[in-house]
């Protein structure tokens, strides 16, 4: 066989390969928008990419802040190499991150999504500075069994990923990240949701939280959770009835950032 036809059936092969990202064509790295005094640094949650917060942070550098949002080790590459990180490293990004952002203002605000609101909560414990935390379905629990997860842990070793269901990336505006739920990295947010919950009687910011009826992904108490854990005088829950996990990418969006402008602006009179 011939070099040119070797190469041209590997042209042919590759073509048919599989990308690991759902909608590659998304701009899903690090980014850092340049705006006034007052930051918001937001994260993205596991399996995803800063896409998933890019809409929102429009909004807000749109009303004049500064935006942060980093990619998570082990994230927009391949599902394999998120198996690969430790939930400390996810941590160290976000706190140098956070870091950056208050070197440029004065006043700095950490939201997240999913994991990401988990993360937050986590810098929040740290970082008394930091003015408020804005939490779109949170993490601190999977909708998943006690078995399931017992499960997850016990076959990490040994099965790699588990498949999503198609409609879990159907959302009003596209969304970016992996086909798959890695396990390894599942049992990294299972300790990652313990450790933060024990740090949660250090945190006394204000927190808004909003989550979504029709999530299936997150324990619908997560929010529970999260208030009778933590000190903070202000707190705000909001209910999305028609949404779905990424309440930040689904048709109530345009409720979503109302009710966060509303809540940010109070904190900041």
């Amino acid at each position: 066989m011939s070099r040119s036809h070797i190469n041209s059936e590997l042209a042919d092969s590759s073509t048919t390969v599989e990308l690991p990202l759902v909608n590659p064509e998304l701009e899903g790295g690090d980014f850092f928008w340049e705006g006034g005094a007052d930051g918001v640094l937001l994260l993205h949650g596991l399996t995803a990419t800063t896409a998933e917060v890019r809409p929102l942070a429009k909004r807000f550098h749109d009303e004049g802040f500064t935006v942060s949002a980093v990619l998570l080790p082990g994230h927009g590459t391949t599902p394999e190499k998120l198996n690969q990180t430790h939930r400390r490293e996810w941590v160290a990004v976000c706190e140098k991150a956070y870091a950056e952002l208050q070197k440029k203002c004065s006043r700095v605000i950490v939201g997240g999504e999913s994991t990401g609101s988990i993360l937050a909560l986590h810098l929040a414990s740290e970082h008394a500075e930091i003015k408020a935390l804005l939490l779109y379905a949170p993490a601190m629990k999977l909708a998943s069994s006690l078995l399931s997860r017992f499960f997850m842990i016990v076959a990490s070793p040994f099965v790699f990923a588990v498949p999503k269901k198609a409609e879990d990336e159907r959302n009003a505006m596209p969304w970016q990240g992996y086909k798959v739920n890695p396990l390894k990295a599942g049992v990294q947010l299972l300790k990652l949701q313990l450790e933060t919950e024990k740090r949660l009687p250090r945190i006394y910011q204000p927190i808004l939280i909003i989550q979504a009826n029709l999530d299936e992904t997150v324990d619908l108490k997560s929010g529970e959770i999260i208030f009778r854990g933590v000190q903070s005088a202000v707190r705000e829950s909001h209910w999305m009835e028609k949404s779905k996990h990424l309440v930040i990418l689904d048709q109530e969006f345009e409720e979503v950032t109302s009710i966060t402008m509303k809540f940010v602006n109070k904190i900041f009179q």
